[in-house]
């Protein structure tokens, strides 16, 4: 289910998101929110609904020491922080020994992350990035629109999801931050 696609342009990131909700063959259209903007960040999920539930009103990111570079507070204390509050909130699962979750962009101080669902923290080179069952469709149409404005970007990224996958569905809500 899902497409949430997102770029870094002058400093800002912009993020998009589609309403479908998915299970096998059925889907539904929800009201429910799939972009979330706590404290300085901004946080467009797939995977599960209730994760995102956790992201947008539980999760409580800890304080970014100031003598820490970005990459390190991403990797160690949000990270950490995040496991916590998926552990907390039922959410955290174990397979195979590993610890799971989903998959989600975050967007802070003008940078644009990819927390996968082993917890790795990874950032694209390229500026921009997607995830959810309509990614690969998002990232060409990211890479295609190059030199257009991010809003119409992340619209067409999406727009492109949903007209050639079956588990994305407007309407589209984007932000920026």
């Amino acid at each position: 289910m899902t497409c949430i696609a997102a770029l870094v342009a002058d400093g800002t990131v912009w993020m998009g998101a589609d309403a479908a909700g998915v299970s096998g063959w059925a889907l539904r259209v929800r009201n429910d929110p799939k972009l979330y903007r706590v404290g300085d960040l901004l946080m467009g999920y797939t995977s599960s609904f209730r994760m995102g539930q956790l992201l947008g009103y539980r999760f409580q990111p800890p304080e970014h020491p100031a003598d820490w570079a970005i990459d390190r507070y991403m990797r160690t204390a949000f990270v950490d922080s995040l496991r916590e509050c998926f552990k907390a909130g039922g959410y955290a699962r174990t397979t195979e020994g590993a610890e799971q979750a989903g998959d989600f962009l975050v967007g802070y101080r003008g940078r644009l992350f990819h927390v996968a669902s082993d917890y790795q923290v990874g950032e694209c080179a390229e500026g921009f990035d997607a995830v959810g069952c309509g990614a690969d469709l998002a990232m060409g149409a990211l890479y295609a629109t190059r030199g257009a404005a991010p809003q119409q970007r992340i619209t067409v990224a999406l727009q492109a999801a949903e007209a050639f996958n079956i588990g994305v569905r407007g309407p589209f809500h984007i932000e920026q931050a």
